[in-house]
C-alpha cells in the first residue's frame, strides 16, 4: 500500500465535543473500523450557500489534515479546512434538530438547521 501524505492538525482547526466523540466512536465500532475517521467537507449548496458533508472513512487521503480530538480522528481536505477553522463538532439526540452539528465562528450567516452557512 502506498504512503498517504497528510498533515497533522490540532484542535484549533476543529474540536470534537464529548457527545460527538461518544457517538462517533460507537458508529465506527458498529462499522467494524474502530481506527476509522470522520471526514468533514464543505460543499456548495444548502440554504445559505455552503453546507457540511460528513462521512465515516478508513483514514486520511493525500493532502488531508488529520485532527485527533477526544480520541476521535477527524479528516478535512485543505479547501474545507479554510472554512471550518476554529469550529466545534457536537452531537444532539434531539428528535427535531438531532445529529452532528458544527459550530463555526467563521460563518457570517447560518441557517436554523445548523447544516448550512455562508462564510
Amino acid at each position: 500500500m502506498s504512503q498517504v501524505n497528510y498533515k497533522q492538525g490540532n484542535e484549533k482547526l476543529i474540536k470534537v465535543l464529548e457527545g460527538a466523540s461518544r457517538h462517533l466512536l460507537s458508529l465506527l465500532e458498529k462499522q467494524g473500523r474502530p481506527q476509522g475517521a470522520l471526514r468533514i467537507a464543505v460543499i456548495g449548496g444548502g440554504c445559505s450557500g455552503l453546507q457540511y458533508k460528513m462521512d465515516l472513512v478508513d483514514g486520511p487521503r493525500d493532502r488531508d489534515i488529520l485532527v485527533i480530538s477526544q480520541s476521535v480522528n477527524v479528516v478535512i481536505d485543505p479547501k474545507s479546512a479554510l472554512f471550518v477553522s476554529g469550529s466545534e463538532l457536537d452531537y444532539s439526540d434531539d428528535l427535531q434538530q438531532g445529529g452532528f452539528k458544527v459550530t463555526n465562528p467563521n460563518a457570517s450567516v447560518t441557517c436554523s438547521c445548523g447544516e448550512s452557512f455562508a462564510a
